[in-house]
């Protein structure tokens, strides 16, 4: 039987060669933040690590923004890698879970799996999407789908549903408003919601940054 270390290197190997030639903010070294920061706050948390590391490695194997809005080829792929390593199946369909309910999707969804493990992963997930990073990522996906930066005239929607989210094409400084500036409230664990404080306000401050400089006074 294949130990935990080893199915750990291979879905790393694997997740590596999967995203190849995946977009900037959504690629191996998302990943492999993600997984950094779950292994950081699993320090502090009563978790099965090696779900945790699982779940965070192929938390975003295939993401549905790249696959037509469907969220059912990311399930397929882990399972199917996961099956073919013979691990466990409670664990299998733990990491099954942590993929499928890790998405903040406009953040009006009702979760419907709840576990230590998600708790830890998700805040993983949230803390690369806040923050310097968070801000480089945010724009390196508006310009991926050629999002204009702002538009004072184009105000943010907070009451979108999970359709309207995911087919918006709203300037990108929205993006801060509908998902970005909520996730710092949304954190799971203690010291997910440490680190996300100090990177929430790193936002603020960038934010009044952008806004003087738009406005031609700084």
């Amino acid at each position: 039987m294949m130990s935990s270390e080893k199915i750990i290197q291979k879905t790393i190997a694997f997740v590596k060669e999967q995203l190849i030639n995946a977009e900037g903010g959504h690629d191996w070294f998302h990943i492999e933040r993600v997984y950094k920061n779950a292994q950081l706050i699993s320090k502090s948390e009563h978790v099965d690590t090696f779900t945790v590391a699982l779940g965070a490695l192929l938390h975003d194997i295939a993401d549905s923004k790249f696959h037509n809005g469907d969220e059912t080829v990311g399930p397929k792929i882990a399972r199917k890698f996961l099956f073919k390593l013979n691990v466990d199946s409670t664990v299998i369909e733990h990491v099954i879970s942590i993929i499928e309910n890790i998405s903040f999707k406009g953040g009006k969804e009702v979760q419907k799996f709840r576990s230590p493990e998600l708790d830890v992963v998700q805040d993983a997930d949230r803390l690369d999407a806040i923050g310097a990073i968070g801000i480089a990522r945010c724009f390196n996906y508006g310009g991926f789908k050629n999002r204009a930066i702002y538009n004072p005239n184009i105000k943010p929607n907070l009451r979108m549903s999970k359709a309207e989210y995911k087919a918006s094409t709203a300037p990108t400084i929205n993006h801060f408003y509908e998902k970005l500036l909520l996730l710092k409230d949304k954190m799971n664990t203690k010291t997910g919601k440490k680190i996300a404080s100090n990177r929430h306000s790193f936002m603020e401050l960038y934010l009044k940054q952008f806004y003087n400089e738009w406005d031609g006074n700084a």
